[in-house]
């Protein structure tokens, strides 16, 4: 058994993965400190306080890890070093000073690029083609520490939000297990950060699943593929009705000149042939509001004879043609 006590702040996969591999590694963790589960979100992933209370370790769940009180209670478990995997809350300076070994972060993507909230998500919206995890020492600012070792993860055309959090998971994890023991040995590695190279992205919400259709195909799918579940779908309206997007293609080139957001009928596997600002979309799960997920063939018979053939870039009331902002 490791004699360093370790307090961790954990929360989704990777927080039960890496708490796993301490614990395998026989890391003395005094507590896991956790979110609530928000009622409103859907739970996907596993949980950090139901593995820590396996091991009988006292769960906290502060709304605020940062005030004083609590910043006190941490004190008083007089940890060596705090580990924090995925938890979703910024840890104040008098937190991080604490434990005489520090404070490491692992974040889903390779600093300094993708900073802040939601990389994952971003990172597939924005089309890139690899993402990875990285261990850095924690510091005031968010993501912005030196960093001690990375992964790198490809990222490939077909992946969704969820089979690259299942990879990320991985890799994490298996970076972690690479390094703890130098971290633990408080001989972790220092490498400053290229903060000039850094880009930073706030957190996605729901609303940001609105598809612009004057866009390409490829961003479209890029949306589609990120937003897609566990989360809430990229959508557009029809006929006053909003009309989730579940999946697509990768788009194949196929030009055509009818203006963006037009139904140009049904292809392959069934899929719903959509015209964007530059080439075709074809939309393989599509679910309208209050209905039942289905493929193209089936939303194509549900459209009534005149009905407008076409999908809007932006809520009901937007005039028909007119670009949504962003």
């Amino acid at each position: 058994m490791d004699a360093n006590r370790i307090v961790v702040f954990g929360y989704s996969d990777v927080g039960v993965a890496c708490l796993q591999e301490v614990l395998d590694q026989g890391a003395s963790v005094v507590a896991v400190v956790t979110h609530c589960d928000h009622p409103e979100e859907t739970i996907w992933f596993g949980s950090v306080a139901a593995l820590a209370a396996s091991r009988e370790i006292p769960v906290l769940t502060p709304d605020d890890p940062n005030v004083a009180a609590f910043v006190e209670e941490v004190r008083g478990l007089r940890p060596d070093l705090i580990l924090s995997f995925y938890y979703r809350r910024l840890l104040s300076p008098a937190l991080l000073a604490i434990p005489r070994l520090g404070a490491i972060n692992l974040h889903g993507s390779l600093l300094p690029r993708y900073r802040g909230r939601a990389p994952l998500n971003w990172a597939l919206v924005r089309g890139e083609t690899v993402t990875g995890v990285t261990l850095h020492h924690m510091d005031a600012q968010a993501d912005h520490g030196d960093i001690i070792a990375q992964r790198a993860v490809p990222i490939v055309i077909e992946d969704t939000a969820l089979t690259l959090a299942r990879k990320l998971t991985v890799a994490a994890r298996t970076l972690l297990a690479e390094t703890y023991p130098l971290i633990v040995a408080g001989r972790a590695p220092r490498t400053l950060q290229d903060h000039a190279a850094a880009t930073t992205f706030r957190r996605r919400t729901p609303a940001d699943g609105l598809i612009d259709w004057f866009r390409s195909a490829w961003e479209v799918y890029n949306l589609i593929r990120a937003v897609t579940r566990p989360f809430p779908g990229a959508f557009t309206f029809w006929e006053g009705r909003r009309i989730t997007l579940w999946a697509a293609r990768p788009p194949r080139g196929w030009p055509s000149p009818a203006p963006p957001g037009t139904i140009l009928g049904v292809g392959e596997v069934g899929a719903l042939e959509v015209a964007t600002g530059d080439g075709v979309l074809e939309v393989l799960r599509l679910q309208p509001e209050e209905g039942v997920e289905t493929d193209g063939v089936t939303f194509l018979s549900t459209l009534q004879p005149g009905a407008t053939a076409g999908f809007f870039s932006a809520a009901p009331q937007t005039v028909h043609g007119e670009r949504s902002g962003h």
